[in-house]
């Protein structure tokens, strides 16, 4: 080819390279906006939506209150029914209450007769003190006695020798000298009655003073309401007052009524299960995330929460306030066994505890177990 066909060839082929240019260069420019497109798009989803995380594996839960009784006896009234609203207070149930009030009026006997008991020792004590005083005129009158028996038989014994020499030398009769001997033995008798009627009267005080220390140990630094005996007799009236007032089984929290299971006539033992109330103004959600979710949830952090009872259009306000202790698996009857050969990885679900606003539950009630969805924001409250 020579140099002028080479020449000719270029000029026919240079403008179809440069329309191939520029579709090249608009290709280019159309791809490289898409690329700042996506980068910004990119970018707002991250700075709007990235920091958040959501799941609609989430449940309405709440702490119910297990309504039990505390006394035994028969059904004599139900008054709330399954679904029924109540109050703080209400009455529930009424359990017949003829027993409880058989049990305070023998609890009240008690208590009057350790009043009366205490009333008699304290009377007791004075009647035991004039006893002393009247064992020690006692004491003193035999020791008189014991004085007088003595001076005489002294006398005796002097009469007795006179005569027991007299006798020797036969002044005097056997006859005499056999009453003077039987006077002498009358005399020593005498003594020994008076010295016994002394230890009699001695006896009498100790006895007198034992019976008033063992009364005084019972009552000193005591009153009627504060001695042991009435305490426990008191205690025992307001046990038996307790039981009376339990006889009517009231709601401990507001809420609503459900799982009932007492009938009118049924014996009931303490401790029976009678029915649940649930509080659906303090109720919570327990939302299931997965563990690759949870690097950056935090306490405190507030959620936006929607129910499928009332669609997207009505949402709830909620924050976190816990972390369950494990994952749903770890809890289960049957946990999994991960020890085999044919082991397969699965993601884990961890319960977030989010507490609900009051006023939004007021708005829209909701109950235990229905579905939500759950959007925590990650930014705040870190």
């Amino acid at each position: 080819m020579t140099e002028a066909q080479t020449a000719n060839t270029s000029s026919e082929e240079t403008p179809m390279d440069l329309e191939a240019k520029q579709k090249r260069k608009k290709l280019l420019k159309i791809f490289a906006l898409i690329v700042i497109a996506a980068a910004i798009l990119y970018a707002i989803w991250t700075l709007i939506f990235g920091n958040t995380v959501e799941t609609d594996n989430a449940y309405v839960g709440a702490e119910t209150a297990e309504i039990t009784s505390m006394v035994s006896g028969q059904v004599a009234e139900v008054k709330v029914s399954d679904t029924q609203q109540v109050k703080k207070g209400d009455i529930l149930a009424v359990i017949d209450n003829s027993d409880a009030k058989i049990a305070l009026a023998q609890a009240q006997a008690e208590l009057a007769k350790a009043r009366r008991q205490y009333s008699q020792s304290s009377a007791n004590s004075s009647s035991l003190s004039s006893q002393i005083l009247v064992s020690a005129d006692d004491i003193n009158s035999a020791k008189a006695q014991v004085a007088q028996a003595e001076v005489a038989y002294t006398q005796t014994q002097q009469e007795f020798a006179r005569r027991q020499q007299l006798s020797a030398t036969g002044a005097i009769s056997k006859e005499e000298f056999s009453k003077a001997q039987s006077a002498l033995n009358n005399a020593k008798a005498s003594v020994d009655v008076a010295k016994a009627a002394l230890a009699q009267a001695e006896s009498k005080r100790k006895a007198a003073q034992s019976n008033l220390d063992a009364n005084e140990a019972l009552i000193k630094g005591t009153s009627q309401d504060s001695t042991p005996d009435v305490q426990v007799a008191q205690a025992k009236v307001e046990q038996a007052l307790l039981d009376l007032e339990r006889t009517e089984i009231k709601a401990p929290l507001d809420g609503v009524v459900a799982r009932r299971s007492i009938q009118v006539g049924q014996r009931i033992a303490p401790g029976t299960s009678l029915m649940k109330i649930v509080p659906v103004s303090a109720l919570y959600v327990d939302a299931n995330f997965k563990e690759s979710q949870l690097q950056n949830v935090k306490v405190g952090q507030k959620a936006t929460l929607t129910s499928d009872l009332y669609g997207k259009k009505v949402k709830y306000h909620g924050t976190v306030i816990g972390f369950s202790g494990g994952t749903g698996s770890a809890f289960a009857l049957i946990p999994a066994q991960n020890a085999t050969g044919n082991w397969i990885k699965v993601v884990q679900r961890l319960p977030v505890r989010i507490k609900l606003d009051p006023k939004e539950l007021a708005e829209h009630p909701l109950r235990v177990g229905l579905s939500m969805t759950a959007e925590v924001d990650t930014s705040s409250a870190k």
